[in-house]
């Protein structure tokens, strides 16, 4: 059985808050009582620590490490210790360590996962390492200068280059002989609910040097502390982890990780392993899922991705190829207008490599395969687009099915026939087979078969929920369907001993 049918019922970047009356009246009584209290002394310390954490930032070099001056080590422990003193006023009593931290001459990163808040900065403080960082918190008063203070390594994550720089910055430092501070990096790349650990990106693993796991633990039994991207906005997550009598939490420095000659060579494979050891410490599933696959798992609006799995292998495939880094809109609309000039001419493998200006590899085949419905080794190009414009824009629905009709439509009066339109549907909304009968009924186009672009669109306006009360699914395998896993790198998973 595929894990992803598993993973799209268990949504790791969804979280639900619901409150049994006992906890809504704690809340309420905590509203008015402790947490004023309790924001204002978080509040007055984070303010306090601004002009330390400025003080030692001056005249640094971002390129050079200093020398640690004594002044400089007496901010750091009044910095530590201003930060503790905020999560204790916070409700984080005492925090709970286990394991050693091994030293940054031994290992100069260190994982941490699960990601799941920006509570999770509290390692950070507690150590003062170093993290990678979106370039935009520097910008971000008091807060934007303490993690300055920490040297972090910034990424400009919509600048693909910015990225390359970044993993040379992590591979420089981490190469330095312990003489830069230890780099904590959470390389899920992104807050998730805890539920399952989703794919590790590989920076963390590309210097190919020993890293130390760190595993963190929120046991609360009401979990106020995850901040994902589906669920309670970061104010009321604070709002409501105030309230709480106490906020525990753990800490626990697994041993160090040495890779193999194997996994120096290969960081995929690196980072897949360390990850199956956190998650056996965490009792955690692996969830196949990664950063670019929550806009999927999260598209909305009135054609929003009916079911993901599909969906998600073909994304994964296209990641895998390069070619999800270089879609654009303006891409996708060259694409579209070659198409157009096929003339719904199919092609085969070779020739959907020369369209893609790809070589033909192994993964390329496999995308190839998942649109080959007639098992001839040919395709309609369109198809292809069509899949791709969806997991470019997942909740840019509306642009991808004009983007289609702009590919079926008749050159004469721009309508596309109930079969056709039924393809468009069914690769956009990740289904078998979509029966239109009663949309094209509601539609008064029955008699015709026939529908235009500005038609469906006006329709769809009017009726948000078109998939639901308009469209029939039928049972049964996808539209397109990966039978094997599919791996970027084609190498095991499993420990090299």
């Amino acid at each position: 059985m595929n894990s992803r049918s598993s993973e799209v019922r268990r949504n790791p970047f969804v979280h639900e808050l619901k409150f049994t009356l006992t906890e809504k009246i704690k809340i309420g009584l905590m509203s008015v009582t402790v947490f004023p209290v309790r924001l204002l002394l978080v509040s007055f310390f984070m303010l306090l620590a601004w002009p330390f954490a400025f003080t030692a930032s001056l005249g640094r070099s971002e390129f050079v490490i200093e020398p640690q001056s004594w002044w400089r080590r007496f901010i750091d422990l009044c910095l530590r210790a201003i930060m503790r003193a905020m999560w204790f006023c916070g409700g984080f009593h005492w925090i709970k360590v286990k394991g050693q931290r091994a030293a940054p001459s031994e290992v100069p990163i260190l994982t941490v996962a699960p990601h799941s808040s920006y509570f999770d900065a509290i390692p950070v403080t507690m150590t003062m390492c170093s993290i990678v960082a979106k370039l935009e918190s520097r910008s971000v008063p008091v807060w934007g200068t303490l993690i300055s203070y920490i040297r972090p390594v910034f990424v400009f994550r919509s600048d693909q280059s910015s990225r390359r720089k970044t993993v040379e910055e992590i591979k420089r430092r981490a190469q330095s002989g312990g003489k830069w501070p230890q780099i904590m990096i959470f390389p899920e790349g992104t807050c998730t609910n805890r539920s399952g650990l989703i794919l590790f990106k590989a920076g963390a693993f590309i210097p190919g040097l020993p890293v130390q796991p760190v595993v963190l633990r929120y046991p609360n039994k009401l979990d106020t502390i995850t901040w994902t991207w589906q669920g309670p906005g970061a104010f009321k997550i604070l709002w409501l982890t105030l309230c709480q009598l106490h906020n525990p939490v753990e800490i626990e420095y697994l041993p160090i990780y040495t890779p193999s000659n194997k996994e120096k060579e290969n960081p995929a494979l690196f980072a897949s392993n360390v990850r199956k050891i956190m998650a056996k410490a965490l009792d955690v599933p692996l969830t196949d899922l990664s950063f670019d696959d929550r806009e999927i798992i999260l598209s909305q609006g009135p054609l929003g991705i009916y079911d993901y799995r599909s969906l998600l292998e073909f994304n994964q495939l296209v990641h895998c190829l390069g070619l999800r880094a270089g879609t654009t809109d303006k891409v996708l609309e060259e694409q579209v207008r070659r198409a157009r000039k096929l003339h719904r001419e199919r092609l085969g493998l070779e020739d959907f490599a020369q369209f893609l200006n790809l070589p033909v590899t192994d993964t390329l085949t496999q995308v190839h395969s998942l649109f080959n419905e007639h098992g001839d080794g040919q395709i309609d190009i369109r198809h292809y687009l069509i899949a791709l414009s969806t997991v470019h824009r997942p909740s840019k629905s509306v642009e991808t099915l004009k983007m289609a009709f702009k590919m079926y439509e008749s050159e004469e009066n721009g309508q596309v026939l109930q079969e056709e339109l039924a393809t468009i549907l069914e690769i956009m909304l990740g289904v078998k087979e979509v029966e239109l009968s009663r949309l094209f009924l509601a539609l008064g186009r029955h008699d015709t078969g026939k529908i235009t672009y500005d038609e469906l669109h006006h329709f769809i306006e009017e009726h948000p929920h078109i998939v639901h009360d308009c469209l029939d699914f039928k049972d049964g395998p996808h539209r397109f369907h990966i039978s094997q896993p599919n791996s970027c790198n084609g190498q095991s998973h499993k420990k090299d001993d």
